[in-house]
């Protein structure tokens, strides 16, 4: 059972990285575009250039939107769980100790969530996957056409 599941692993961690993505990115459109009831529930936004509010719209629209295609990944990942982390420790913690008391399990979770994508990876149904490896043939390619010098 446990060979099975391992070689399921590349898969599941494609599908739990696009689900992060989408649901991330998610956070970032309503604060960005007023979508599903907004930030206030009545259709707002964050005001433009509003810190911190604005940016971390930014960070979780453009973020998620690449972790979900599987689009540079870790770096995406990396800034994304640096902005949770800043969210968590300076909005949601000085109300309470402990992420039930302050509201912020989600920017917990989503810290975390992306921290685990820094180290490994896109997973399946990336594109990172798919760019490497069209990048590694056209290289083998090229290789293979380069005329040999008598």
């Amino acid at each position: 059972m446990t060979a099975r599941l391992n070689g399921a692993q590349p898969y599941a961690l494609g599908l739990f990285r696009i689900v992060v993505g989408l649901l991330f990115a998610c956070h970032g459109t309503v604060a960005l575009f007023g979508v599903l009831g907004g930030v206030d529930g009545k259709g707002g936004t964050a005001a433009t250039g509003a810190w911190p509010n604005w940016y971390a719209a930014v960070i979780e629209l453009v973020g998620g939107v690449l972790v979900l295609l599987g689009l540079g990944t870790r770096i995406a990942a990396l800034i994304s769980s640096g902005a949770m982390a800043y969210a968590y420790f300076k909005v949601h913690q000085p109300q309470g100790l402990w992420p039930i008391e302050n509201s912020g399990e989600g920017a917990a979770m989503y810290c975390w969530a992306m921290f685990l994508l820094i180290f490994t990876g896109s997973g399946a149904f990336g594109l990172d996957r798919l760019l490497s490896k069209r990048t590694s043939t056209q290289g083998q390619r090229s290789a293979d056409q380069t005329p040999v010098a008598a």
